[in-house]
C-alpha cells in the first residue's frame, strides 16, 4: 500500500511492518499506540522504525492512518476522565 508520511511516499505491506518491528523492544506507551504481533508500540516509535525518519519530522496522526490502513490496532491517546470543577 502506498502512503505518504512526512511529505515522502512509501509503499508499506502488513508482513513489511511486521518484519521491520522484529525484535524492536517497546518503548512505554504514554501516547497513541499501535499493536504488532502481540506488541504495544508508541505510535512515533512505529513510525521512526519503518520510515528511517526523525520523529520530529511526522505526526501520530500519518502513523496512525497508514497503520490502520494496513489492518493493524491502533489505539488513540486515552482522554482524562472529566473533572467536576464544582464539586470541590
Amino acid at each position: 500500500m502506498r502512503c505518504v508520511i512526512a511529505r515522502f511516499p512509501f509503499d508499506l505491506t502488513k508482513s513489511g511492518v511486521l518484519e521491520s518491528m522484529k525484535g524492536v523492544k517497546p518503548e512505554p506507551v504514554t501516547g497513541a499506540s499501535v499493536i504488532v504481533g502481540r506488541r504495544h508500540y508508541p505510535a512515533k516509535q512505529v513510525g521512526q522504525v519503518i520510515t528511517r525518519q526523525d520523529r520530529r519530522d511526522f505526526s501520530t496522526g500519518e502513523v496512525l492512518r497508514a497503520m490502520s490502513r494496513l489492518g493493524f490496532t491502533c489505539r488513540a491517546v486515552p482522554h482524562p476522565p472529566a473533572v467536576d470543577q464544582w464539586s470541590e
